[in-house]
C-alpha cells in the first residue's frame, strides 16, 4: 500500500468519487454521503482494503468529507430563513446522542453490520424515490415529547452508523411529519453537522491502533480521501446544478433511485459470498 502507483490510483478513485457525488447532489439535491460510502464500498475491495475494515473506512471518510459542505449549506439556509429553529432547538441533543450510539456500535461491531445498515436504508431510500409521487405526509404537525426525541435519536444513529448527513434519512422523515420540503431541506442541513463532526471524532478515535488501516489515514478517516472528495465535490456540484435543467427530475429521481438500488443490492451480495 505504500507503492506510489498504488497511491496515485487511490489518489485518482477518490477524485472521481468526489466528482461523482458533486454531480449526484447537484442534479438531485442528495447528501454526498449516501454516494461516497457507496463508490468507497465499491472500489476499496481494488486496492486490497481489508473487508473487516472496508465498511469502517468508507463511513468515517465520508463523514469527516461532510463536515465542510454541511457548514457551507448550513450558512446559506440559515441566512434564508427557512430553518425551523425551535424544532432544531429541541431535536438537536436526542440526534447527538444517537450519533454516539450509532458511532459506538459501528466501531466495535463487525464490519457486516454497518453493511447490512446502510444497505437495507438505501435499498428503503431507493424504493421511496422509485415509486413515490407527491409528498408523503403521515400528519400534518410534527411529533412532541419523547416521540419527537425518539425521531432525533433514530436519525442520529442511523446517519452515523452510515456515514450520511441528515438529509436522506431526516427530509424524508421531517416531511412525512408534518414539515413543508424546504423547511425539511434547510433545518435538516444543520443535521450534518451535528452528525458529522462528533461522529468524524468517534471514527479517529476507534481506528487509531489498527494495523490494517491504508497510508494516511487517521483512524478510520483516509486523509487523501478526504482531500481529494471534497474540493471535487464542489467542482462538479454547479454541473449537476446544470444538468438538472435539461434533464427530466422525475428520470433524474428514478435513475438516482437505480443507483441506490445496485448498491444496496451489491452489499447484501458480497455478505453471502
Amino acid at each position: 500500500m505504500t507503492h506510489p502507483l498504488w497511491l496515485a490510483l487511490l489518489a485518482g478513485a477518490m477524485a472521481v468519487t468526489g466528482l461523482f457525488s458533486g454531480l449526484l447532489a447537484g442534479l438531485l439535491g442528495v447528501g454526498g454521503g449516501i454516494v461516497i460510502v457507496g463508490v468507497l464500498f465499491a472500489i476499496f475491495p481494488i486496492f486490497g482494503i481489508p473487508e473487516a475494515i472496508m465498511m469502517k473506512l468508507a463511513v468515517g471518510t465520508s463523514l469527516a468529507t461532510i463536515i465542510p459542505t454541511s457548514i457551507q449549506s448550513a450558512r446559506k439556509h440559515h441566512a434564508r430563513g427557512t430553518m425551523d429553529l425551535p424544532l432544531l432547538r429541541s431535536i438537536w441533543p436526542s440526534i447527538m446522542v444517537g450519533v454516539l450510539l450509532g458511532t459506538i456500535l459501528a466501531i466495535n461491531l463487525r464490519g457486516q453490520v454497518s453493511t447490512i445498515v446502510f444497505a437495507t436504508i438505501a435499498l428503503a431510500v431507493a424504493i421511496n424515490m422509485g415509486f413515490s409521487g407527491a409528498e408523503f405526509r403521515l400528519r400534518e404537525s410534527f411529533p412532541q415529547g419523547w416521540v419527537r426525541q425518539a425521531i432525533g435519536g433514530f436519525i442520529g444513529t442511523v446517519s452515523a452508523m452510515m456515514g450520511i448527513g441528515g438529509g436522506t434519512v431526516g427530509v424524508p422523515i421531517l416531511t412525512a411529519l408534518g414539515a413543508p420540503i424546504r423547511s425539511a431541506v434547510s433545518t435538516a442541513s444543520v443535521f450534518g453537522l451535528i452528525i458529522s463532526i462528533p461522529g468524524t471524532i468517534g471514527f479517529i478515535w476507534g481506528g487509531w491502533d489498527d494495523p490494517r488501516l491504508p497510508p494516511f489515514s487517521l483512524g478510520y478517516v483516509n486523509l487523501v480521501g478526504v482531500a481529494l472528495i471534497v474540493p471535487a465535490s464542489m467542482v462538479a456540484a454547479p454541473w449537476g446544478v446544470t444538468l438538472a435543467h435539461t434533464i427530466p427530475p422525475l428520470l433524474l429521481k428514478r435513475a438516482f433511485a437505480v443507483f441506490l438500488a445496485v448498491t444496496s443490492l451489491r452489499m447484501f451480495y458480497s455478505l453471502v459470498v
